[in-house]
């Protein structure tokens, strides 16, 4: 079978996460493979969700394209012109289950491309189950929806540094309203209020300057407030390289993932995997997920509940139990093939 790939998210954080995950396993399968929109593939300079990807295609690139036996997508956006069975992937539907993530033409627009996706694809894949059955719901899908979930990254397979743990809690994500990092902020401020230990507990923001972005000005200014109460309590990274962030993992005591929603959720895995303790919230999709890890759950949105499960995860010295192999871009590849 011969397969084209849209790899213009490669490298990136996100979708290009995912796809770099699964590209190897694809490369190995003896599928013959035609990538565009990498520096080892068919160049495509061509913006993903735009007019020019919707209308103008280049004529060239279609024509390989076409000439395979099926199109994969790793995200939701297929190009105008594909004639041959196109698979798609639908991470989840935050923009469209989350209030304030967007305007409301940015709703009306990313709702477009969902209900495209749907009724251009011959199949489509997603990472949790919860997804699956958002997907279902909210966009009247009747179409073949298969799970295939996440994995580690490639560059934290097997890697456990051997580090001395610090005082560090580390959040990665951004501050959009549905990472839940205002509940965060409120559980670590009655951490600090009622620490009197002679450690001086640390929390690390980690994430892209460019997502660093909020309608809402709780988080900002909460941090700035907390920073000013409790000097060099707060540190916010900005991006940091992969290597890095596996050392900063690796350091950690804790790491805190107050989601509202996901889609699947990935930084706990990767926690466990540095081994580092996992405090996350008990959204539906990380019960699921996370349902057989080692990880602790608190309440939703309850602040009290968070700080008092980070007092006493701080100071529990005991390791982490044992890490169920349940997730893998091996596993996600292979389904994948599968299934096209």
């Amino acid at each position: 079978m011969k397969i084209a790939i849209d790899c213009r998210m490669s490298g990136k954080s996100g979708i290009g996460t995912f796809l770099d995950g699964i590209l190897p396993y694809f490369k190995s399968s003896g599928h013959e493979l035609f990538l565009f929109g990498t520096e080892e593939g068919f160049p495509c300079n061509v913006k993903t969700f735009s007019v020019r990807e919707l209308f103008f295609f280049p004529g060239r690139l279609l024509k390989k394209i076409n000439e395979c036996d099926v199109y994969f997508t790793p995200y939701c956006n297929i190009p105008g012109g594909i004639k041959i069975p196109v698979f798609s992937t639908i991470h989840d539907i935050v923009f469209l289950d989350v209030k304030g993530l967007c305007g409301k033409a940015g709703i009306i627009g990313r709702k477009f491309f969902y209900r495209r996706a749907v009724k251009k694809s011959a199949g489509i894949f997603t990472v949790s189950n919860f997804s699956r059955e958002r997907i279902k719901s909210a966009l009247k899908c009747t179409k073949k929806i298969t799970v295939v979930y996440n994995g580690l990254p490639a560059y934290m397979e097997g890697k456990r540094l051997s580090v001395k743990k610090d005082s560090t809690i580390i959040f990665i994500g951004n501050i959009k309203r549905h990472k839940g990092l205002s509940v965060l902020l409120e559980a670590f401020e009655k951490f600090l209020e009622s620490e009197n230990g002679s450690e001086k507990p640390r929390l690390l923001i980690t994430g892209s300057q460019d997502n660093f972005r909020t309608k809402d000005s709780v988080v900002p200014q909460k941090i700035k407030e907390l920073s000013m109460k409790f000097p060099n309590s707060v540190e916010f990274t900005g991006f940091v390289e992969n290597e890095k962030l596996l050392l900063l993992l690796s350091r950690a005591r804790l790491l805190v993932q107050p989601s509202l929603y996901e889609g699947f959720g990935i930084p706990p895995l990767q926690a466990l995997s540095c081994g580092t303790k996992a405090i996350i919230s008990d959204i539906p999709v990380f019960r699921e997920i996370y349902r057989d890890f080692p990880v602790v759950f608190f309440r939703s949105e309850d602040s009290s509940d968070l700080c008092a499960k980070i007092k006493e995860a701080f100071y529990d010295k005991s390791q982490i139990g044992e890490i169920p192999q349940k997730y893998s871009y091996k596993k996600t590849a292979e389904l994948i093939l599968e299934n096209l």
